[in-house]
């Protein structure tokens, strides 16, 4: 195979890289593509690759609505402002939350798809299935950590539709696990919710204000009835 028809140019598709270490010998690393394959298997897996190919900006509808021409700006805006030099160096997080069917999972999708065309994985975290599973593994401590370990340390993790359904104890000693590690070494990440700013403080304070701090700068609020895509315009959240 040619130089120019390696899917990764950096590890000629082997999957690690050689790297020299301070004591003059060489290490072979894992490559970042491992990371980006990992994510897309995920994807597969959970039978989102294909609603992923079909979410972008462009098709993000906004007519006229200056909330959902500002709440599309940010988010391309986030997208941007990631990348693979900053992504372990205190980068952004961006939150979408309020007016259900308004399109969080649109553009949370379509900035998971940016980055990942950037080389960045996005781990997707659809929230109710995951809590469902995570909790069924608690008494299987390796497959827990194994699965715990993905979330918290994914280059960008995606959670969908945030606090979806019953709270129990469990979720939320699960969520701050998550999110105070996340906080603690910021990593960034994408939350949709339909929850709004006070009511995540009102769920946990200490989750709440750690994901409101995370995501400064990079908070979209739709507020009314009428930006429901579903609702009023036929379309997709």
């Amino acid at each position: 195979m040619t130089e120019g028809k390696y899917n990764c140019p950096a590890c000629r598709d082997r999957g690690y890289i050689i790297k020299a270490g301070d004591d003059g010998y060489e290490y072979a690393a894992p490559c970042k593509c491992k990371e980006i394959k990992a994510a897309k298997e995920r994807l597969r897996q959970s039978g989102l690759a294909r609603v992923f190919t079909e979410k972008s900006f462009d098709n993000y509808r906004t007519g006229d609505n200056p909330q959902l021409i500002d709440a599309r700006n940010t988010a391309i805006q986030f997208a941007d402002a990631l990348n693979r030099e900053n992504i372990r160096d205190n980068a952004p997080s961006l939150m979408l939350c309020g007016q259900v069917g308004a399109g969080k999972t649109h553009l949370g999708t379509a900035c998971s798809v940016s980055l990942i065309e950037k080389g960045i994985a996005v781990i997707y975290m659809g929230y109710r299935e995951e809590m469902t599973s995570l909790k069924a593994r608690i008494i299987d401590e390796p497959a827990y950590s194994k699965e715990m370990g993905k979330l918290k340390t994914a280059p960008v993790l995606f959670i969908d539709d945030f606090l979806k359904g019953k709270i129990t104890e469990s979720d939320v000693n699960i969520i701050y696990e998550i999110v105070n590690y996340r906080y603690n070494n910021h990593f960034p990440m994408i939350i949709s919710t339909e929850k709004t700013l006070d009511d995540l403080i009102d769920f946990d304070e200490s989750i709440g204000s750690r994901l409101i701090e995370m995501c400064s700068g990079h908070i979209i609020v739709f507020n009314g009835k009428e930006l429901n895509y579903r609702l009023y315009r036929g379309g997709t959240k």
